[in-house]
């Protein structure tokens, strides 16, 4: 233990991984949120799959390995998925959740199918694209912190400022109407954030647990409070949490993955939560109910011998 906590205050490369990922874990948090209240958990899931795409995509038409041609390239095609589960969704039959399936299944596949395609392009195998199927935590630099303190304070302002909107076009829709409020427009506003944040989390975390480090923090949050406010701070310390627990348990044993291993941190806190919560723990409530029966038979017992 002495020689980790020993690593901790000397290693520079320890520092700042452990700092990214509870930094990118923080924000995920605050913006999964909203996922959440708008019933549009699995969203994040189907844009995190499809960016592989996109990242794909950027590489063939760019042949660049840079880092934020990647990432725009994933962001134009999670934008693209947005649109079109959102034009499935109202110009067909199909149901939202039935969208994000098709449009994870078809993009994924596509993803995987252009990996595969590259993979026999010698100049592409040292591209390093596959990381960004499970994400590769330990590659963070200091460039990466600054790029994700400057996403973070973006998304972060664009909440403040629409948070009143947001919060109508999510909690009451026809109030929002009433007072000419685009919902449309400002739900699609917060998928867009959505797409951000995943776009920017995909090479720590990968297109397939992105969403949980979304979700999840939320989620355990969720069960502490009522408050919109309250429950968005609680998540982003549980989110941040999350992120300096794993890395640093990942970092003991160098064979055990990061964002894995940040992601079952998360679900520990949701489960904590959902047992021990204050107000909606069902542990808590059983221990309520066994008091409220046990004082109401003292009571009768208390009655019985007057």
């Amino acid at each position: 233990m002495i020689e980790y906590i020993e690593l901790l205050k000397n290693s520079y490369t320890f520092k700042i991984v452990i700092f990214g990922c509870s930094l990118l874990a923080m924000i995920s948090a605050i913006i999964g949120n909203f996922a959440v209240l708008k019933k549009e958990s699995l969203i994040g899931d189907g844009v995190a799959h499809a960016s592989l795409a996109g990242v794909c995509l950027a590489f063939i038409f760019t042949g660049s390995k840079k880092l934020h041609i990647l990432l725009i390239g994933a962001l134009l095609i999670g934008i693209v998925c947005i649109v079109l589960i959102q034009y499935i969704q109202k110009h067909s039959k199909l149901k939202f959740d039935s969208a994000i399936a098709l449009i994870l299944s078809s993009f994924f596949g596509l993803g995987m199918v252009l990996l595969s395609y590259l993979k026999k392009i010698p100049g592409a195998r040292n591209a390093g694209l596959t990381r960004f199927i499970f994400g590769q935590a330990s590659t963070i630099v200091v460039k990466d912190i600054y790029l994700l303190i400057g996403i973070g304070f973006i998304l972060v302002l664009i909440l403040i400022i629409f948070w009143r909107e947001i919060k109508i076009s999510i909690f009451d829709p026809d109030y929002g109407k009433a007072i000419g409020l685009n919902s449309d427009k400002i739900k699609f506003l917060v998928s867009v954030l959505i797409v951000i944040n995943i776009v920017v989390g995909i090479e720590i975390a990968g297109v397939i647990l992105m969403t949980a480090m979304m979700i999840a923090p939320a989620i355990a949050a969720r069960q502490w409070s009522d408050k919109l406010l309250n429950v968005v701070l609680i998540s982003a310390v549980f989110g941040f949490l999350s992120g300096a627990i794993g890395s640093i348990i990942s970092t003991m044993d160098t064979s055990l993955p990061t964002g894995p291993i940040i992601v079952i941190v998360s679900t520990f806190f949701v489960i904590f939560s959902i047992l021990f919560s204050i107000n909606q723990g069902i542990i808590i409530k059983k221990v309520r109910t066994y008091k409220r029966k046990y004082q109401t038979s003292s009571e009768l017992m208390d009655g019985v011998k007057k």
